[in-house]
């Protein structure tokens, strides 16, 4: 800022230390940003009020150095640069301006997404992430994803119509996830989003992009009359792997385009524009999440995204800026803060969601999720990808689903069939996991598969390890739906996506009003993190100034969001 520029006047609140004036000149000392000038009277010296001032993140702090003591001071008038002090003027040795929670993130996130602050809930499957997860977070200035995998199409459409009258000109999206084992099923969620208007997609699980996120991706692509390519239809993909996010941030395949062009689903203009535009603008660095997961370090996974967005943005010269958020193990202010110090975009949160009321899950998993700690979960197969051996991160304390999971995969990768399985495991999975005779499993899984997707039960017709598979895929499916309905029978194998974040937010609220469960909202949770994320920022930049930043000022305990609303971080 140009010397002798004034920074602000009658509302400054100023902290200032009563140190002699000399001090910021003195040897290894730093030279003082400005001066403040005003009347003694406005000094308050009481260490909740500097407190309470630092931590008011609506409102612009200033610290000044004189003789030692800390002083909140309001009113006067604030100058930075060089230039000659009045007599009685106290340097400024650090200055934070308003910072609230909205101001978090990337601008441009929040524009694109006409969003007030850069949190996303992220998209839970089988309805976990709920219909009221999403309106809530909409209502909020939030953006929530609807958990549509796992769930049969005529689900999905019901929270179609409920969110689109619901939330009608707020944000929301649905999930978009690969299904390897049921490309069917992929092509037909595609199908559903584009013919009911849903533009915006959540894309998970992906290993390399296929035919219907694509065609999601480039629907009703088109110029404007200035020129400018449009895109009705956007996706946020989740990615934890290199090559991965390199193929979302590049433009789509043109194997894929020619193949769309040849069914008719876009034209030759529309695949020549869609050369020039990313699959996604948007990527979510997933680090250690619960669910599908390659339990990457974000501190490792993030910049290198970043680099590479970086990368392909200069190679392809895209209109558009591309981003990069984070999620996994995010449930707390720091780990928050941290990851939007780094230059996360935004930052997207799931395990904790699920222990909130509004998550469509059982009571029973929310107390099992709230006693969690962060050594309590461990690495199952997944019932998605289950011959692929692809793995997802659950809870483990007090069920045993990821063992007895990890059991059926075992005997999956050593037998060809179900009838080679050898008595004694056969025995054990019938009375003890199946709790039911093989035959009749299988009669459950005809029934499922003949209406769901009829060509894997012509497959298992033909391969009887395929005809194994969906028998085990059974045990996991179910395991989920048998924790979403709060069975009380099979809480021992209950299945929960639960990453080690659940720990930490664990661990942070306790002791205060967010250790009940039913004080546990989707909205009073993510302010929450947003306010002591701000907070944090705000202190982290008072200290690279050379302040010292007593621990006080960082104790941000979680409270009511009215106290909140009263801050400004008002819900609209």
């Amino acid at each position: 800022m140009p010397s002798g520029t004034l920074i602000h006047k009658h509302r400054a609140a100023v902290l200032v230390s009563q140190t002699d004036h000399s001090s910021h000149a003195s040897p290894g000392s730093r030279a003082p940003l400005g001066f403040w000038s005003g009347s003694a009277s406005r000094v308050d010296r009481r260490e909740d009020a500097v407190t309470e001032a630092v931590q008011d993140t609506q409102r612009p702090v200033i610290l000044v150095s004189d003789r030692g003591a800390c002083a909140r001071v309001t009113g006067g008038t604030a100058i930075l640069g060089a230039g000659v002090p009045d007599r009685e003027a106290l340097p400024i040795v650090g200055y934070s301006p308003a910072n609230p929670p909205e101001h978090l993130g990337d601008p441009g996130f929040l524009s694109d997404h006409g969003v007030r602050y850069p949190y996303i809930a992220g998209a839970m499957a089988n309805g976990i992430g709920s219909t009221e997860v999403v309106e809530a977070m909409g209502r909020a200035g939030m953006l929530g994803f609807f958990g549509a995998a796992g769930l049969p199409l005529e689900a999905v459409e019901a929270a179609i119509d409920r969110l689109s009258h619901s939330l009608e000109g707020r944000p929301y999206g649905f999930n978009l996830i690969h299904s390897p084992s049921e490309p069917d099923l992929e092509s037909a969620v595609a199908d559903l989003y584009i013919r009911r208007g849903v533009h915006l997609a959540s894309a998970s699980a992906y290993l390399d992009l296929t035919l219907p996120v694509v065609r999601y991706r480039v629907h009703g692509i088109h110029e404007d009359s200035e020129g400018r390519i449009v895109t009705p239809n956007r996706l946020i993909a989740k990615v934890s792997r290199l090559e991965v996010a390199m193929k979302f941030f590049s433009p789509p395949p043109e194997r894929l385009l020619k193949s769309l062009v040849d069914t008719g689903d876009i034209n030759e203009e529309q695949a020549r524009l869609a050369k020039r535009i990313p699959v996604a603008q948007d990527i979510t660095a997933e680090a250690d999440s619960g669910g599908h997961t390659d339990n990457q370090s974000a501190l490792a996974l993030i910049p290198t995204l970043m680099a590479l967005r970086d990368q392909i943005q200069t190679r392809h010269g895209y209109r558009q800026t591309l981003r990069v958020g984070a999620a996994g193990g995010i449930s707390t202010p720091i780990s928050a803060a941290a990851a939007l110090s780094m230059g996360a975009a935004y930052i997207l949160t799931g395990s904790v969601n699920q222990a909130c009321v509004e998550a469509g899950t059982s009571d029973i998993v929310r107390k099992m999720l709230a006693d969690a700690e962060q050594a309590d979960v461990t690495m199952a197969p997944a019932a998605d990808m289950f011959e692929m051996g692809v793995k997802v991160q659950v809870l483990k304390r007090g069920t045993m689903f990821a063992m007895r999971a990890q059991k059926l995969y075992e005997l999956y990768r050593a037998c060809d069939s179900l009838e080679s399985i050898p008595k004694t495991d056969m025995a054990a999975l019938e009375k003890s996991t199946f709790r039911a005779p093989v035959d009749v499993v299988w009669t459950q899984c005809r029934n499922f598969f003949a209406d769901r997707d009829p060509s894997q039960l012509e497959r298992a017709a033909k391969d009887p390890k395929h005809k194994m598979s969906l028998v085990f895929r059974w045990y996991l499916g179910q395991s989920s739906h048998w924790a979403n309905a709060g069975d009380p029978t099979r809480i021992i194998d209950y299945q929960i996506w639960c990453g080690p974040a659940m720990g930490a937010f664990n661990g942070w609220v306790k002791g205060s009003f967010l250790e009940e469960l039913e004080e546990r909202s989707v909205v009073t949770v993510a302010l929450n993190i947003l306010y002591g994320a701000a907070l944090l920022t705000r202190i982290n930049a008072l200290r690279s100034q050379g302040v010292q930043t007593p621990r006080s000022w960082s104790e941000y305990w979680p409270r009511p969001i009215q106290p909140i609303q009263d801050k400004e971080l008002r819900v609209q």
